[in-house]
């Protein structure tokens, strides 16, 4: 499959949402853009996404305005509000910004919704390459619950092909890498909508230009997994996540029954970051302007279980206000190690609310996840044997950054309440 042959490591970047919502603002993109430039590339760190609404001039904040005016091209495309981005001025869409951020070596990514926009079906406007218009191809009971932006794309109906080849051979032009597509893997409301997929996957293949396509919301059903694999590089396995330690609990099952779909090119994904300095124009997840909910010990297991999982890395705080912690979390090379190069991930046990994971390098060195999700410290213990190990190894703990020198038979960890703890054995 064409689309397996990038991506072929988590991709690790940054995602507008969780600290602006629907309302970021171009200067506000080149800002986190040149910190990742100067502070994460050299890490692996390269996409650089603007999330949902971009083409809507009046966006404030998370909270959606419904039926409100959208910028438009002649053929039903949203392109960028230019009073958010100047530079798209004159119809140049995200061309100038994505050449800023690949000037800085890095990759541009955009987030759409699924469908045409009701206002282009409502004006039964028309479709780049075809006769069709608008109302021709809309199934308008096929809408999101959450946003009133867009009818769905009847993939039976003429034109509907073309429309979708039309999207994204304007995102080829503008310079896109990345386009993660929502109300698409799952939703509250409707099953997964795997004809608009294939019509996207299609229109990825013959627009000239790699891709990564990431499927939202979730949680994508398991059922799907071959189609989402065939068809996608990374997909949703949870809805939104947010800084609510009982979300990153539920996410230890998800993580525990995806992981078999994992692979170079197909990435199941648990969503977003929500680390450091987030909620600035965005009141989702239960919180306004914040500094991230989570402890440090909660921050590290989610780093942990994110990694050792192959989960793409996705921040979603404002970058540049990153306190020394939070620039840590993003820059151990040794847990990035893990995250883009590691192989056989998989649950050893799981004994009520202490679960042990493991991994191989590429040099078949064992790395261990040892994870306490009570609510009281706890011992985490793990033999060698069930890790597949002679009785005596070396051990490096990852987040500490230190030796600990031979063990023997067994990792033994007394570990805080929510936390987690990651060695490497050699």
């Amino acid at each position: 499959m064409k689309h397996h042959t990038f991506a072929t490591t988590p991709p690790l970047g940054w995602n507008s949402w969780d600290c602006y919502g629907a309302a970021v603002r171009e200067e506000e993109v080149k800002g986190n853009a040149a910190y990742m430039a100067e502070h994460l590339k050299s890490y692996g760190w390269e996409y650089v996404v603007v999330d949902i609404q971009w083409y809507e001039p009046g966006a404030h904040s998370s909270v959606y305005r419904p039926f409100v005016p959208l910028e438009m091209d002649q053929h039903s495309r949203l392109i960028p509000a230019v009073n958010r981005f100047p530079s798209a001025v004159d119809g140049n869409g995200f061309k100038n910004l994505a050449e800023y951020v690949h000037n800085l070596g890095l990759k541009f990514g955009i987030h759409i919704m699924r469908g045409i926009p009701r206002q282009a079906v409502h004006a039964n406007t028309p479709i780049l390459g075809t006769k069709a218009r608008a109302r021709d191809i809309a199934h308008p009971n096929s809408i999101c619950p959450w946003n009133t932006d867009m009818y769905g794309v009847d993939a039976s109906k003429q034109g509907a092909q073309e429309y979708y080849d039309s999207l994204f051979q304007m995102y080829a032009e503008w310079g896109v890498d990345f386009v993660k597509v929502d109300d698409i893997a799952a939703s509250r409301l409707y099953d997964t909508h795997l004809d608009e997929i294939k019509l996207i996957r299609r229109a990825i293949d013959h627009c000239g230009r790699d891709m990564v396509l990431s499927l939202s919301p979730g949680p994508a059903p398991l059922e799907y997994a071959r189609e989402l694999i065939a068809n996608a590089n990374m997909w949703r396995m949870t809805d939104d996540f947010w800084d609510h330690w009982s979300l990153l609990y539920g996410m230890f099952e998800r993580c525990e029954k995806w992981i078999v779909h994992s692979g170079s090119g197909h990435w199941p994904d648990c969503d977003m970051l929500p680390l450091g300095h987030i909620g600035i124009r965005s009141v989702d997840g239960g919180g306004a302007d914040r500094w991230t909910r989570f402890t440090k010990d909660e921050q590290i297991t989610m780093m942990t279980l994110w990694s050792i999982c192959r989960s793409s890395l996705m921040f979603g705080g404002e970058l540049r206000d990153n306190d020394e912690w939070t620039l840590s979390l993003l820059t151990n090379k040794e847990v990035l190690e893990l995250n883009q190069h590691s192989h056989s991930n998989r649950l050893v046990y799981r004994k009520g609310d202490k679960m042990v994971w493991k991994a191989k390098d590429q040099d078949q060195h064992t790395y261990a996840a040892l994870f306490n999700a009570t609510d009281e410290t706890a011992d985490v213990e793990v033999s060698f044997e069930q890790l597949g190990l002679p009785s005596k190894v070396r051990a490096r703990d990852l987040w500490e950054q230190k030796e600990l020198g031979e063990m023997t038979d067994r990792i033994k960890q007394t570990i805080p309440p929510h936390g987690s703890v990651l060695i490497k054995l050699i």
